[in-house]
């Protein structure tokens, strides 16, 4: 956690950029009654009963010192698809030396991943482009992404979407206008804090 704390601490550097990842699965639904329209003194309304159309994932990589983010729609969540998007995070920041990835620790999300999308030497190249730092278990408050998720569905995608083109088309539009208002994270929260308010997961404190 403190690690985590630290790097958000570090000041821009075009070169080691601070990038935060995290993903989403996105239940797409269809509506089995047509909605009622609002009209002057009345709400619109939807039937409680709806149609599951499966699921589709949702990748985000947002740079907060920048205020940009980028998003990725999938059909799955799986190793290879994460591998994929690593390279794309890679292709966005040719000009780097070294790319510092803030993400979730998940099985999906280790380097052993791109061995299994990439040749050897392509995984080995593309892993040493990146600093992967992963947020503890119970932590993923701690991944900046995770607020942009959030602001993603609370501004775009929360109600009924059916089919995973219409929900590619929204978050498109949704990242160029959010990216074209440059909207940073200010991320408040230090170490110090942490040894306050979460003094019960140091041992030495809460004894």
């Amino acid at each position: 956690m403190e690690m985590v704390l630290d790097i958000y601490k570090r000041p821009y550097n075009h070169e080691f950029p601070v990038i935060c990842m995290d993903e989403s699965p996105k239940q797409l639904i269809k509506e089995t009654k047509q909605p009622i329209p609002a009209y002057p003194g009345s709400l619109s309304k939807y039937d409680y009963e709806y149609e599951r159309c499966g699921t589709c994932n949702i990748f985000i990589a947002n740079e907060p010192l920048v205020g940009k983010r980028f998003i990725k729609i999938t059909e799955r969540k799986t190793k290879q698809e994460w591998a994929s998007f690593i390279a794309e995070i890679s292709d966005k920041y040719k000009s780097a030396k070294k790319i510092i990835l803030v993400m979730d620790n998940l099985n999906t999300h280790k380097p052993g991943s791109l061995y299994e999308v990439f040749t050897p030497e392509n995984a080995k190249r593309l892993w040493d482009r990146f600093e992967f730092v992963y947020t503890p278990k119970h932590g993923s408050w701690l991944n900046m992404a995770e607020i942009e998720l959030n602001v993603l569905n609370g501004q775009c995608l929360n109600r009924r979407i059916d089919n995973i083109s219409t929900v590619i088309q929204e978050c498109k539009a949704w990242q160029k206008h959010r990216n074209n208002l440059n909207a940073k994270i200010n991320w408040q929260f230090t170490t110090d804090d942490t040894r306050i308010k979460l003094k019960r997961l140091y041992p030495t404190l809460h004894s």
